[in-house]
């Protein structure tokens, strides 16, 4: 690092060792040349940026509440809400019908939607950052299947649907995210090294084998469940209780807070582990502990979203080509951007053949299936 600017993370554990320039930033370039990665943080700079984000996702928020199946006036999208924080009354007669759509379906989703966008997000920098590959995606590398496969086992026990046991999903989800997390990072590491091409290869494997576990699932199931689940399965934001929301955001809470804690940790392994360890870093226990927070937070979302692909690569990605590479800034603006883009991907599945609706996974995969070619094409000769 130099003059407080963090180092960014790379694409191979291979790639050349860091040099300052005068500008304080540094990084590499498809032939490992430098590249300007973004300014100097400072605490003006991160407030600004941060703010309007906070502005824009309140924006987005709101603009996509109106649009549905029948469109809303924006002001009677903040009529409803101010109604609603006045009095605290969801009901019809209080608030109308206009009102119930908009409180107790639309918003709610919408809410959902940010929650589950920038958390994929959040779980996309910190992969990218230990593994040091901006192809780490939990979709990619088979995380969401695995968790997807504990939340189904759940499912097929029956449950996973008792208001009583809520909070039992997203951790049987947390589980099988985890144990893929292990199984792929044991995998693809060969003399203390993470092979990239091992990395992505046990996540497809592995991907496969999940995927098949979870179609085994579903032919068992009885034919409502079943069709159920594999809408599930390709990415849903139906609207969600307020409570199954409140679940959410305790999850969420908890573990973006302590990867924020970590950000400049997150500055220093992208070094690599041996530069972490001269700066007394316990690279081992550090690592452990991110992988059990991303597949928590994987797993819970997972149970209530299904699999939604490539946000968290692409956001990452996007962000920190635009505000450098520093994780003090890249996680809470990916996070924001994040969810922004997963709401705007979830209007579009909902209003584009409205009525009817596609699965909004199918939406994302159709937006980060081509980026990441462009990224594997564009790596490829730092991949060998």
């Amino acid at each position: 690092m130099a003059n407080g600017q963090a180092t960014p993370a790379h694409l191979a554990v291979s790639s050349p060792e860091p040099v300052s320039q005068p500008n304080g930033a540094v990084g590499w370039d498809v032939k490992g040349k430098w590249q300007r990665t973004g300014m100097i943080l400072t605490g003006r700079r991160w407030g600004l940026v941060l703010v309007g984000l906070l502005l824009a996702s309140l924006g987005v928020v709101t603009l996509c509440s109106r649009f549905g199946a029948a469109s809303a006036p924006l002001g009677d999208v903040f009529q409803a809400l101010l109604h609603a924080l006045k009095t605290g009354e969801l009901d019809q007669a209080s608030i109308g019908t206009s009102g119930v759509i908009l409180l107790q379906v639309r918003l709610p989703r919408v809410l959902m939607g940010f929650l589950v966008g920038g958390s994929l997000a959040a779980v996309g920098v910190t992969l990218q950052a230990l593994l040091r590959n901006p192809l780490a995606d939990p979709y990619v590398l088979g995380v969401s299947s695995g968790a997807a496969l504990g939340a189904a086992v759940t499912m097929l026990l029956g449950i996973g649907t008792m208001m009583a046991l809520l909070p039992i999903l997203p951790l049987c989800g947390f589980a099988g995210g985890l144990l893929t997390l292990v199984v792929i990072y044991r995998l693809a590491q060969s003399q203390g090294r993470l092979s990239i091409h091992s990395l992505l290869l046990a996540g497809v494997i592995l991907n496969a084998i999940l995927t098949a576990l979870i179609m085994f699932i579903t032919s068992i199931m009885e034919p409502n469940r079943s069709a159920g689940l594999m809408a599930w399965l390709m990415g849903s934001l139906t609207a969600p209780g307020y409570p199954a929301l409140g679940v959410l955001v305790g999850y969420a809470v908890f573990v973006l807070a302590i990867l924020m804690q970590k950000a400049q940790t997150l500055n220093v392994l992208t070094l690599g582990e041996e530069t972490a360890r001269s700066l007394g870093i316990d690279t081992e226990r550090t690592k452990k502990h991110l992988f059990v927070l991303t597949a928590l937070l994987t797993g819970a979302v997972v149970s209530v979203s299904g699999m939604i692909g490539f946000v968290g690569m692409v956001v990452p990605h996007a962000v920190r080509l635009l505000l450098g590479s520093d994780h003090r800034l890249l996680l809470p603006a990916s996070v924001l951007v994040g969810g922004m883009f997963l709401v705007v991907a979830d209007t579009i599945a909902r209003t584009l053949f409205a009525p009817a609706e596609i699965p909004v996974g199918i939406v994302t995969a159709l937006i980060g299936g081509p980026f990441f070619l462009y990224l594997l094409l564009w790596r490829k000769d730092r991949m060998l």
